[in-house]
């Protein structure tokens, strides 16, 4: 089969490898789509990955083709999206379901092959969540990850029916966000952008989008809101954090959901805002899947399945295996903006 390798920084291959068969609980899964991660950028050209040779693609989904073991034959032909992490299940974490925070994880996607590929060999049913549309196209379910993270963000930040919430950045998570924020009944809801082509695209989509461009943006979001309960901070800079301080309310919650790529300063004067508005600052980080309290990811996969959380129109670029070089490189080169960029391999 073929498939995306990364071999050292910069030295991503599309080369043909060995079919993976499944044994005991594992499963094989057809690949038809999968997500170019905002992480899987660096991880190419700058960071690398802890092994070599490995498959990237962790946002991925197809359908069920072989399994290990006959108590899963009737998994054959079933789509699904695919929970990357592979918790160790023995620290403190994962014995409390809080997968994500696992001591010693394995990963699909960055330590141990991923979606970027023809085929993906998954460790055993746990990790497919089934989608029970079987007109559900398939590349919809490649964003269930990405569409996880944005519901988590908002269950870290407890938002309730009738709040107004801000979410600073407007890329496909951003949206996402906006759209679960709908979902979750807030009264007002507003993006914060800087980018042009991305406040045109959220535009286009009947979201309520602010220029941060402009001098006079916090003051006209806290004119039209008049108050901001919760603030979702998406972009993981030190402007981010700072207009979220600024915008919310005394008593209320600001999420970190947004991954810093370099130092962030807080300004002094927003240091002191926090401690008299006694703020709420959350971390959040990936999502939860434990089914107890609440698995965050087949309630994503519900939503898709019946249409209430929109996401096909998040994607403007697809490319199969052979194009998937070029397309890093144009995105990386920041030839081209995108909002989600996918590996389609078709089959829907």
């Amino acid at each position: 089969m073929k498939a995306m390798r990364l071999h050292k920084i910069n030295q991503f291959t599309l080369d043909e490898v060995e079919k993976p068969r499944p044994q005991g609980n594992e499963i094989l899964l057809k690949v038809q789509a999968c997500g170019i991660c905002g992480s899987d950028i660096p991880r190419v050209y700058e960071l690398g990955t802890r092994v070599y040779p490995v498959t990237l693609g962790h946002e991925f989904a197809g359908t069920v083709c072989e399994v290990g073991s006959d108590k899963n034959a009737g998994l054959i032909g079933r789509k699904a999206a695919v929970f990357p992490i592979i918790p160790c299940m023995k620290c403190e974490s994962c014995q409390t379901g809080n997968y994500a925070e696992c001591d010693n994880y394995q990963y699909l996607g960055s330590r141990n092959d991923g979606g970027f590929a023809e085929y993906c060999l998954i460790p055993s049913k746990w990790h497919l969540v089934l989608s029970s549309n079987q007109q559900m196209p398939v590349e919809n379910l490649s964003l269930v990850e990405p569409a996880t993270v944005a519901q988590h963000a908002l269950r870290k930040a407890k938002l309730t029916a009738g709040e107004n919430i801000v979410i600073i950045g407007a890329g496909p998570i951003g949206i996402m966000t906006a759209r679960w924020a709908k979902l979750f009944g807030a009264s007002k809801i507003a993006l914060l952008e800087i980018d042009d082509v991305k406040l045109a695209f959220a535009k286009e989509r009947s979201i309520d989008v602010y220029d941060t461009k402009d001098e006079a943006c916090l003051s006209n979001v806290l004119k039209q809101f008049g108050r901001v309960d919760t603030v979702i901070e998406g972009t993981g800079t030190s402007s981010g954090v700072n207009m979220a301080v600024q915008l919310c309310r005394a008593f209320g919650r600001v999420v970190l959901m947004g991954n810093p790529h370099r130092n962030t300063k807080l300004d002094l004067q927003n240091h002191s805002l926090i401690l008299r508005k006694e703020l709420e600052l959350l971390g959040m980080w990936n999502s939860y899947y434990a089914e107890l309290p609440f698995n965050e990811w087949k309630y994503t996969v519900q939503q898709i399945d019946c249409g209430d959380l929109e996401v096909n129109d998040l994607i403007t670029h697809r490319a199969q295996l052979s194009k998937l070089k070029q397309l890093f490189d144009q995105i990386h080169n920041k030839e081209i903006t995108i909002c989600k960029a996918i590996y389609f391999a078709g089959d829907n």
